[in-house]
């Protein structure tokens, strides 16, 4: 590798990531002249950029999230960069986009925080902005997802690589199987795109196996998952979340990890890191806006199941492009059950509050929208099993 080569490897601190495996930018050399020439070249439009979250009602989540843009302004210098969400915390979107306005910016390239997309990245944000676009009348650019990137697997396969290296005995990696947890989602194309960064990490380690578990909403869940996966007689289970920052889902997946650590202490389970700031995470946002400068921002809609016939979801075809979040948005009432990071205190039993069960203190007659039916979501090995009353026996 050549010399300069090695020094960005250096500056992204992933040297020693995983042996002969050396993963960098496109664009890190001369990314950031990109940005500055771009600018030059329109010079009929100031750009601005704005980082689209889902948002929280986790303190710590929140702050990572703030931190994170905060590790992007530097890199996307001399643009102007702010951020705002969807729900449950502050600045909202509207918030975002008018501290760009107010700047000057003429024109927003807007880039959604999803590690896939699903219904956040196709229906709602685009929903919020296409709103403001209509009033304002400031043209915005969308950006895609984070999705399956290489960028993004090397940021996972670093937080694995960490876990591995704070254990003292050598058990093979033939011996080791990896389970990665994915947050979950209604939408198929986003749960399978999990399963290939799964696939993408067994192969780029070596692990003997490898299975793909989810947080909530589809199937299956972790506590079940892990269950299945134990009887495959593997030593070391190593449990990695593909997640961005913390939060009430993260602290979940460790408990249920642990329930059944207690069950079978021949096997020895480890929990990786969720991505967080990783300086390849801040890398792929600099690139989506990059992608979205040149005018490479297409999509993958083969498997969309707003778009086309995706077997199973043949309903949701053509369904309405608008969000479901303004019920919520910029409630900012943080949590005060743990004092930063999220224990799950507010839910001892491990019982996720079901998707739209409408024991909420609002009427659908006020915001006028649909959620289609999710049609696994009374899979055994899915949310239902997350019912004392009806989960399974240990094994």
């Amino acid at each position: 590798m050549a010399a300069s080569a090695a020094s960005e490897l250096n500056t992204f601190g992933i040297t020693g990531l995983i042996s002969s495996r050396r993963i960098r930018s496109d664009h890190w050399i001369n990314g950031s002249n990109a940005l500055a020439d771009f600018s030059a070249d329109r010079s009929d439009d100031r750009l601005g950029v704005l980082i689209c979250g889902h948002g929280s009602r986790n303190r710590l989540a929140v702050e990572e999230f703030a931190q994170m843009v905060e590790a992007l302004r530097p890199r996307l210098s001399p643009l102007p960069v702010e951020h705002g969400y969807l729900e449950f915390a502050r600045p909202i979107l509207r918030d975002g986009l008018e501290a760009l306005r107010h700047q000057g910016v003429t024109r927003i390239l807007a880039i959604p925080a999803m590690l896939f997309a699903a219904g956040h990245a196709k229906n709602d944000i685009p929903s919020v902005l296409n709103t403001y676009t209509a009033e304002s009348s400031l043209p915005i650019d969308y950006g895609r997802e984070l999705g399956v990137d290489r960028l993004m697997v090397a940021a996972a396969g670093a937080r694995i690589q960490e876990t591995l290296e704070k254990v003292s005995e050598d058990i093979p990696m033939a011996e080791t199987l990896l389970v990665v947890v994915g947050r979950g989602s209604s939408d198929p194309d986003a749960n399978s795109n999990v399963a290939k960064v799964t696939r993408m990490l067994v192969e780029g380690f070596g692990f003997g196996w490898g299975e793909t578990v989810y947080s909530g909403v589809t199937f299956p869940l972790v506590e079940p998952g892990l269950r299945h996966v134990v009887r495959l007689g593997f030593k070391r289970i190593v449990v990695a979340p593909y997640f961005l920052f913390s939060g009430v889902l993260v602290s979940r997946i460790l408990q249920h990890t642990q329930r059944v650590a207690k069950d079978h202490p021949q096997v020895e389970f480890l929990s990786a890191n969720y991505l967080g700031d990783h300086p390849l995470v801040v890398e792929t946002f600099r690139e989506r806006v990059l992608e979205v400068l040149r005018g490479d921002t297409a999509m993958n809609c083969s498997l969309c199941k707003y778009r086309a016939q995706v077997l199973g979801f043949e309903q949701d075809v053509g369904l309405a492009q608008e969000s479901h979040h303004h019920h919520v948005e910029g409630l900012a009432e943080s949590c005060t059950l743990c004092e930063r990071e999220c224990t799950g205190a507010c839910q001892p039993d491990g019982i996720p509050i079901l998707p739209h069960n409408h024991d909420h203190d609002h009427s659908h007659a006020d915001h006028g929208h649909h959620h289609p039916p999710y049609p696994h979501a009374l899979h055994p090995l899915g949310p239902t099993s997350l019912n004392p009353s009806r989960s399974s026996s240990k094994t």
